[in-house]
């Protein structure tokens, strides 16, 4: 495999053209060829000196909810909303899906639906991938300046998606893919990212007294604590008793501490297993009824 400016060699096709230039110099250890939809992709692993790192500038610490309808919430009270390009652009991918089942096996016009269909799904990874990039950057770039620690709940993805009433919304977020950049972001920083206990209740503990409800339904966007009567976001008391749990973990005085560092469990993740764990009654989804 060789890379001459805009070219890379492969073996028993010849010099191909690529869309830009290798962006990196150093020895290359290896290269892998890939097919998304009707475009063709090369990985190259390039051994190259690691670039200087800015670290975090002070040792603060953020609390992060996610959820369905606003990807992220902060403990300061900032919101980031999710990309949801699967919701944007799924009256197309039903008209697409209609026209590929309609269409005779083995024709012509099949291939051709299927490819429109192909790139479609492409497309819809493409939006969802660069905008969780551009998120996760904000938060490991601008937020890590004021914060070190990043504090988000252990969530079963894997679980939650077995849901049907909320598998689409919750795959369209990117919850997994979320946490996969924000800890490997976080970590080039040296930065942490401390993941809750699965069952630690951020949503049903009231962040001013610590009284706990009973149950909370998932409708319930905003409530009142029954103790000291304040009145509570949903998303925002999650993300401030996040944030109470990482001080406690960095202070040593919670007895889970040790389970918790800068990673956790993978999302929902590209293989499938056999059975599928249910979703705990923990999975505190800002799910909205339509």
């Amino acid at each position: 495999m060789k890379v001459s400016g805009s070219h890379i060699r492969i073996p028993k096709l010849g010099w191909v053209r690529m869309r830009e230039p290798l962006r990196f110099s150093g020895k290359i250890m290896s290269a892998t060829v890939s097919r998304t939809a009707d475009r063709w992709f090369v990985s190259i692993t390039v051994d190259t000196d690691d670039p200087p790192r800015r670290p975090a500038e002070n040792q603060g610490v953020v609390g992060v909810d996610v959820g369905v309808a606003a990807l992220a919430t902060l403990s300061t009270g900032e919101t980031i909303p999710g990309p949801k390009p699967h919701t944007a652009l799924l009256k197309r991918l039903r008209r697409l899906s209609r026209s590929l089942s309609r269409k005779q096996k083995g024709s012509r016009n099949r291939a051709r639906a299927r490819r429109k269909l192909a790139r479609l799904h492409a497309r819809t990874a493409n939006i969802r991938q660069d905008a969780l990039h551009k998120l996760t950057s904000k938060l490991t770039s601008e937020l890590t300046r004021r914060f070190h620690t990043i504090v988000i709940e252990d969530l079963n993805v894997r679980g939650m998606l077995a849901n049907r009433r909320l598998a689409r919304s919750i795959a369209d977020m990117g919850w997994g893919e979320f946490r996969r950049q924000l800890e490997y972001k976080a970590a080039r920083r040296g930065g942490l990212v401390v993941a809750a206990d699965r069952f630690f209740a951020s949503s049903r503990t009231c962040s001013a007294c610590g009284h706990q409800l009973e149950v909370l339904p998932l409708s319930v966007r905003r409530w009142r604590c029954r103790a000291c009567g304040i009145l509570h976001d949903r998303d925002v008391n999650a993300a401030r008793n996040l944030l109470a749990y990482g001080l406690a973990v960095l202070n040593g005085s919670t007895a889970s501490s040790a389970g918790c560092q800068a990673c956790g469990e993978e999302g929902s993740g590209g293989g499938r297993k056999a059975v599928v764990k249910p979703a705990s009654t923990k999975q505190e989804v800002s799910f909205v009824p339509a």
